[in-house]
């Protein structure tokens, strides 16, 4: 059974069909814990000053992508923590994994940054070869 579960979610339609299998594992364990991680990049960090140049507001715009994922957490009564990382998103979410001892990592098979999947490779490629526990890519 799944215990301690990781979502790597940037709000696209991906992610939240990842968290949703990621909430099916967890009701499979009433202990079950879901962390999800969105990791903001130096190019989604210029474009959110940019167009809101509040502090607090780029907070809320961020919390804002992630919130059809914590309302699904919520609605299924799932303990769950959101974690905003900085840095590349491939790598900053392998690390931040890493560190933890996760049972399993889900993430949705494309997200909302086209050009890097195409150029770098995608995130949920980075994340499937460098994460230590299991990973399940959700398309």
């Amino acid at each position: 059974m799944f215990k301690k579960i990781l979502i790597a979610a940037d709000g696209s339609d991906h992610s939240i069909r990842a968290a949703a299998k990621a909430i099916q594992l967890a009701e499979q364990n009433p202990d079950s814990e879901i962390t999800v991680v969105y990791a903001v990049d130096g190019q989604t960090s210029k474009e959110d000053i940019l167009h809101h140049f509040d502090k607090s507001i780029v907070d809320q715009v961020r919390k804002k992508r992630l919130e059809p994922i914590e309302n699904l957490l919520k609605e299924k009564g799932i303990s769950y923590e959101i974690k905003i990382l900085q840095g590349e998103p491939g790598p900053a979410i392998v690390e931040f994994a890493n560190k933890m001892n996760l049972d399993v990592a889900v993430v949705g098979s494309r997200g909302l940054n086209t050009l890097q999947e195409m150029v770098l490779g995608s995130v949920s490629h980075k994340i499937a070869k460098r994460v230590k526990a299991p990973v399940l890519i959700v398309k």
